[in-house]
């Protein structure tokens, strides 16, 4: 297996005004399953393709177990990628498409088939030995794809968004094989999805980018429930975090987020750290799910009254999308509620917020205030 470092890399394409990768730098541990978020365009296919070689370098390095491998061909590197499109041979069986890269590396015949018999059996592919490409559903050729790499035995996966040609039902069903896959395998991994539910479900760790550069590092639940800047905030989450704007007051006693003719105080201890800030603007941010219709029996000191007009109810089964006005405000926000509220549009409640759920942030540099 293998550890790998990236520090500092860049990518300037010709003519372009800014950088399409800027200074990112994150550490891959050895077995470690790392996964790229961010929107498309963000630069984080380029900072896969260099790592694989497929992408000159601009500046910066690339290093595979501490040896810098900038200069080093694709082919060189013990990396196995695995595309977006299947890129699968069309004229050629199942079995051909998974042994065609060992032949390419002059592997003996016996040891061909032992590795593609072994890939094929846990993909699930053995029955589909002798069928073509064509005669493959969309999740079958992917784990064709897929075991392809695996058969190299390769140091690095590389997987550049590999579920984003399936459907709903398909992609999830090919996520948790990936998932088991990683567990039994181990082989250090770096993912790059712009789907949020596959970076909380797949990687150890994710690696935010926005506009060619690192935001945030961190585990799934870390990342969510402690966001950098409001990007993070929002980009993580479905729906994502509410931010709403208000002014800070604070006093010997207590802190104090004043929304549109609403007071929400902040947990008690919090004065002491916000002190220096008070009298600024902020965003208050509320994820949709610590938003009650009422608060849960024994724990209303710790909920702020928030009240709103239902604008409109979204009934999604499991559970009740209502998209909420606060009183005396023109911002919207989202809260999850139960699937068996009656509220209804037009109607007035008084929301329960949580206060030990909020976060902060500054009103002018959109980061995280702690």
């Amino acid at each position: 297996m293998a550890a790998i470092s990236v520090e500092k890399l860049c990518k300037r394409y010709p003519g372009a005004a800014v950088p399409a990768v800027d200074e990112v730098s994150f550490t891959v541990a050895d077995r470690e399953f790392m996964v790229l978020l961010g929107p498309s365009g963000c630069g984080k296919s380029t900072v896969l393709r260099m790592i694989a070689g497929l992408e000159p370098i601009t500046s910066g390095t690339v290093s595979i177990d501490g040896r810098i491998v900038n200069q080093t061909p694709a082919k060189s590197r013990d990396i196995a990628m695995v595309f977006q499109s299947y890129a699968l041979y069309p004229h050629m069986t199942v079995y051909d498409n998974l042994a065609f890269g060992l032949r390419r590396r002059d592997v003996g015949r016996a040891e061909i088939a032992r590795r593609v018999r072994a890939a094929a059996g846990k993909l699930g592919l053995t029955e589909f030995l002798e069928r073509k490409p064509h005669a493959l559903s969309g999740g079958q050729r992917q784990r064709v794809a897929l075991g392809r790499a695996i058969v190299r035995d390769p140091r690095v996966f590389l997987f550049d968004e590999p579920l984003s040609n399936l459907d709903a039902a398909l992609r999830v069903t090919t996520r948790n094989e990936l998932i088991r896959q990683q567990q039994e395998i181990g082989t250090t991994s770096i993912y790059v999805t712009h789907d949020q539910v596959e970076a909380m479900t797949m990687g150890h760790r994710i690696c935010i980018m926005n506009r060619g550069r690192v935001v945030q590092i961190g585990k799934p639940l870390d990342v969510y429930r402690q966001p950098a800047d409001t990007f993070v905030a929002r980009f993580l989450g479905n729906p994502p975090m509410n931010l709403l704007p208000a002014t800070l007051e604070v006093d010997d006693a207590r802190a104090v987020a004043r929304l549109a003719g609403v007071a929400v105080a902040l947990p008690l201890g919090a004065s002491s750290s916000l002190a220096p800030r008070a009298g600024r603007e902020i965003l208050l941010g509320i994820r949709p799910e610590d938003l009650y219709e009422a608060p849960p029996p024994g724990t209303r000191e710790s909920f702020a009254p928030l009240p709103a007009r239902v604008v409109a109810v979204e009934p999604l089964g499991a559970e009740t999308l209502l998209m909420l006005s606060p009183e005396g405000s023109a911002d919207e926000l989202i809260a999850r509620v139960g699937r068996e509220t009656a509220l209804r549009s037009g109607d007035r409640i008084e929301l329960a917020l949580d206060t030990r759920a909020v976060h902060l942030f500054d009103a002018a540099t959109t980061r995280a205030i702690r």
